[in-house]
């Protein structure tokens, strides 16, 4: 789980394109054949789909077989009871029973929509959960219906402080989504609070490149450029990278999700949160189950008309624009335009990783 940016992401061969609708199809199938049922699989596709459409290739299709790893492991339940608890009107608190991270957010964020709908704000923490792919594909939820959404997770202990070789903290990313203004598109902030998203150093490696200096460091804390290390016992760096980078301030952003998504719900939270990678195993002393996540909901209509928001909006926005700037998720918006059109790349290990993953499941691969 981690940052939807671009930027600094490793070059790759391009094999050839899938239509994101037979990919789409296909994905949901291999959900099916796990013991989801068709709402679930087709919930959990959907979240998949959108990060590939996106560019956000670290965090689509390529999570497939991570998935089915788990479920064969026993740690993720695809037919899960959900149990509430609700202390307060518009505070709710999910147990997901073990399941698909990429369902339990839309579950989560749903109910935080219609209870902020009746009391303008509102919150979902979620425990017992796993992996739950791009944050945004949850806040988005609620920007398309005229409120500011939020969506956070702890993730696996991939990260070190600096002036530490010991990974306590995960990728741990935030979104925030703001419903849009005349343009039509959501303005979103999705990223890592690590420097990288593990996705990239598996991409890195893939294509058999280097990392860049700054994204991880080895088993003794000192930087590398090798996109294996995390396997090595090396660890992700925190967002900032370096003192003179203000380092502390990405380790602070990502204690402040670990302790909002994973303390608070009731889930496991720092060094024991049940890793998503095939590398390390989950802790037996855990504080809670699963995952963590964290979701919320602001109506705009709470504080102002959405014609008055939306006029705000745009002379925020052209501010900006004149400015030379590329606005937060305009990427991955025109990236999604672009892949609706011509399809969605793969590599040949990544059309391999999923001809390998259909055979183990009777189902030939797209």
């Amino acid at each position: 789980m981690g940052s939807t940016s671009n930027l600094n992401k490793p070059p790759r061969d391009i094999a050839g394109h899938w239509s994101a609708e037979v990919l789409e199809a296909w994905v949901k199938e291999v959900f099916l054949r796990i013991g989801c049922s068709e709402s679930h699989a087709a919930m959990a596709a959907a979240v998949l789909l959108a990060a590939d459409l996106k560019g956000i290739d670290s965090h689509g299709v390529a999570r497939l077989p991570g998935y089915v790893r788990l479920w064969r492991k026993g740690r993720i339940n695809t037919d899960p009871q959900w149990r509430w608890t609700q202390r307060m009107p518009a505070v709710a608190v999910l147990d997901a029973d073990g399941a698909l991270g990429l369902v339990a957010g839309q579950v989560a964020m749903e109910k935080a929509v219609a209870m902020a709908a009746q009391y303008g704000t509102a919150q979902v923490l979620v425990r017992n959960s796993n992996h739950f792919g791009i944050a945004a594909e949850h806040a988005l939820m609620a920007a398309v219906r005229g409120m500011v959404g939020w969506a956070m997770t702890n993730a696996s202990p991939l990260v070190a402080p600096l002036g530490s070789s010991k990974r306590l903290l995960g990728t741990n990313p935030l979104c925030y989504a703001f419903p849009p203004a005349n343009n039509g598109l959501p303005w979103v902030l999705d990223m890592a609070t690590s420097a990288a998203a593990n996705g990239k150093l598996e991409l890195a490696a893939a294509a058999g490149q280097a990392i860049p200096q700054g994204w991880a460091s080895d088993n003794r804390g000192q930087g590398t450029t090798n996109p294996k290390v995390l396997q090595e016992g090396g660890a992700l760096l925190p967002l900032g990278s370096t003192a003179e980078g203000g380092v502390h301030k990405g380790y602070g952003l990502g204690a402040l999700v670990d302790l909002w998504s994973g303390l608070l719900s009731g889930a496991s939270f720092g060094p024991w949160v049940p890793p998503f990678v095939d590398f390390l195993e989950p802790a037996k002393d855990g504080p809670g189950p699963g995952l963590g996540h964290a979701f919320g909901a602001l109506a705009i209509e709470a504080l102002m008309g959405l014609p008055e928001y939306q006029q705000r909006l745009d002379r925020w926005t052209q501010a900006f624009a004149e400015a030379g700037l590329v606005l937060h998720g305009m990427p991955e918006w025109e990236q999604r335009r672009i892949r609706l059109r011509e399809g969605i790349p793969y590599t040949a290990d990544g059309r391999r990783a999923l001809i390998d993953l259909g055979a183990s499941l009777d189902l030939q691969a797209p």
